[in-house]
């Protein structure tokens, strides 16, 4: 999400909270019911804010708060989901100048002087209360509140500005008309269901014209033969999103410096990371650094093997041939065929999509104690699914969430978890989430089930929270582990105990055996180097941009020219990099500092990945806290004991 739009969602509250129904379903618009719910909830909440205003005494003001973001949210996260996944262009084209007007409300409502007065003189009388308190303040104090009247106009200015530059971002991705023809001759490599899910993507002349949609682009890089087709794909998708995204992308930083600049503050790095679990840009350098020490050697001899197998199948002297970047994929993947013999096309046939789906959600229900009951509700699209989540033992209902899965022209192009509920015990408020992807609807490889498992795990976090305010709901946690229970869940796509379970939901699919899954195992293993060196480059360029701005794509090809695969002409992968276009600017480091505790985590079940009884302390632990503890105490109190880095360096190096 935005910076503004996640202030907003994560730190403010609602209006009037009424008895929620069994089963609290999303509102499905169209344009102009959109815009008209828009309108209604703005209204609303400035109206009520107005009233919360007038009062005299801090009595009552966490509730209020918690009422007044209920009502915004009720309307901002379902347009945010619809904005990204709506099958008319209208309703998405709508949902962006709402979100726009939510912005600004957010800003609005953290500098009101009134207000902020009213929280910080509020006497919390719970543990809750005063880290919503705390919460509340800091979200004030970063839009603005404290500063003179001029900078914090401009501080509204700059939300403002960037939530309307991070749409910009996002719809040039989301819309980008790319395509890419291959010959017949060009296909060759290609597994026969790829071949036949693309049968009615070709031309007159028999040619497959091809998206850059995950579905098809990725097989392709680990599949095809022909060395100029896989460049000619690596480089249309290494260009999504086009040279107008390197202007926003540029702007969006300058503007972040500014901001921080209007807290006397040296960077945007040092505004953002001093509301987060890592504290400052030089401890993000420190961690970086020892992440780059780690895989630098392995990578290298990663490189070294792949550049051996390239000039094996080619028959040429290996002095002569390099492993060019769109050759990574394919080459890793003869490697792992010809020495563990496991190729990810292969598992396709072990993990039919619908057969994953429903393994994801057996083992959730038996982890956590909760049941699943599919419901037929109205839906945004017909390939969309809902369930009902019930407590396996009371029977209770307690949330619920919706699967949109599958590709299709328009749709939000990667894999997210969308908050669409915050719990709220206060207020007797029940959650919900959607997850949202682009999956192959034959069958799964191994990269894909890890995937689904992840983004569950962002479901499972909202849908599963008991908070007792809904901005401290769900994912509603420091950035640095919103990560931490998604990056955990993976490990059920790894293991020998949950993935036995697999029968349960497929009889007639074939079973991998002990062997295939250490196989399995290692060959996904086998990489880790470059993989972890690549996250690497990524974090470091976002710390780059937050902390000193400069034309972006000068400062990728300065860091991409000194790797090891160097920096490929043409390309400009920053113009595609959405996650440092929205929230997760002087953030992106996260994804591995959240696996630091993810991996710690596992050690408390064991090797027993399905014991209930670790299963349900965790889901009372971590997943219902939400953000009502500090994240760092919720790790310490389910571990019992302080965390380690020592299983996520095992991990990065290849020897967990």
């Amino acid at each position: 999400m935005r910076l503004a739009l996640l202030l907003l969602a994560a730190a403010l509250p609602a209006f009037a909270a009424p008895q929620p129904p069994a089963r609290p379903l999303m509102p499905l618009y169209d344009a102009a019911g959109l815009q008209k719910a828009c309108d209604t909830a703005l209204a609303n909440a400035r109206r009520h804010a107005k009233l919360m205003e007038a009062k005299k005494v801090s009595t009552g003001v966490f509730n209020e708060w918690n009422q007044l973001q209920i009502g915004i949210e009720d309307v901002l996260n379902p347009v945010y989901l619809l904005g990204e996944v709506h099958p008319d262009k209208a309703v998405r084209d709508a949902a962006e100048p709402c979100l726009t007007q939510f912005t600004s409300l957010s800003t609005e409502l953290f500098q009101s002087e009134k207000l902020f007065h009213r929280v910080q003189d509020a006497k919390p009388g719970n543990a809750h209360q005063a880290k919503f308190r705390k919460d509340l303040l800091e979200g004030f104090e970063d839009n603005g509140v404290t500063l003179p009247p001029e900078k914090r106009a401009r501080v509204k200015a700059i939300f403002d500005k960037l939530e309307e530059l991070r749409q910009a971002f996002d719809r040039n991705i989301r819309d980008d008309p790319t395509r890419v023809t291959f010959t017949p001759a060009e296909m060759d490599g290609m597994p026969q269901a790829y071949l036949k899910a693309h049968e009615g993507k070709r031309d007159k002349d028999g040619n497959y014209v091809l998206t850059l949609a995950y579905p098809s682009y990725f097989p392709f890089l680990a599949n095809a033969r022909n060395g100029e087709a896989r460049k000619r794909y690596y480089v249309a998708k290494m260009r999504e999103g086009g040279e107008k995204n390197l202007e926003i992308l540029s702007e969006l930083f300058s503007l972040r410096r500014e901001f921080a600049g209007l807290y006397g503050l040296p960077s945007f790095a040092h505004y953002a990371l001093r509301r987060r679990m890592v504290g400052t840009p030089e401890a993000v350098d420190k961690f970086l650094a020892s992440v780059k020490d780690a895989v630098t050697d392995l990578e290298k001899k990663e490189l070294e093997e792949l550049r051996a197998e390239k000039a094996k199948e080619l028959g040429t002297p290996l002095e002569q041939v390099k492993a060019e970047p769109w050759d990574t994929e394919y080459y890793k993947e003869r490697v792992r065929r010809e020495r563990y013999a496991m190729d990810q096309e292969s598992l396709r046939t072990y993990f039919p999509t619908q057969k994953a789906v429903d393994y994801v959600l057996l083992v959730s229900q038996r982890l956590y104690g909760v049941t699943f009951r599919e419901a037929r509700v109205p839906v945004w699209n017909p390939d969309v699914r809902y369930f009902d989540v019930l407590d396996a033992k009371s029977g209770q209902f307690l949330s619920g969430f919706y699967l949109d899965l599958y590709p299709r022209e328009g749709k939000y192009n990667h894999a997210a978890a969308f908050g669409l509920r915050g719990a709220s015990l206060v207020a007797k408020r029940t959650p919900s989430a959607a997850l949202v992807a682009n999956l192959d609807d034959k069958g799964l490889n191994h990269d894909e089930l890890e995937t689904l498992m992840h983004e569950f795990g962002h479901v499972m976090h909202n849908v599963l929270s008991r908070t007792d305010y809904q901005p401290q709901a769900g994912a509603a946690v420091k950035q640095d582990f919103g990560e931490a229970p998604s990056k955990m869940y993976e490990e059920w796509a790894r293991r020998e105990g949950p993935l036995a379970l697999f029968k349960e939901v497929c009889p007639d699919c074939p079973q991998l055996s002990h062997e295939q899954l250490q196989k399995m195992q290692a060959a996904r293993r086998y990489g880790q180097g470059s993989r972890y060196a690549r996250q690497w480059l990524y974090s470091v360029y976002d710390m780059e941009l937050s902390k000193d701005p400069r034309p972006p794509l000068a400062v990728w090809k300065q860091l991409e020219a000194a790797t090891p695969q160097g920096h490929v002409e043409g390309t400009m992968l920053p113009a595609s990099f959405s996650h440092i276009a929205s929230s997760y600017a002087a953030g992106y480091y996260g994804y591995m500092w959240a696996e630091v505790l993810a991996l710690d985590m596992l050690s408390a079940f064991k090797g027993d990945l399905m014991d209930p009884a670790v299963g349900r302390r965790y889901r009372d632990t971590i997943l219902s806290q939400g953000g009502q503890e500090e994240e760092m105490d919720q790790v310490r109190k389910f571990l019992g004991r302080e965390p380690s880095s020592d299983a996520f360096f095992a991990e990065i190096t290849g020897k967990r």
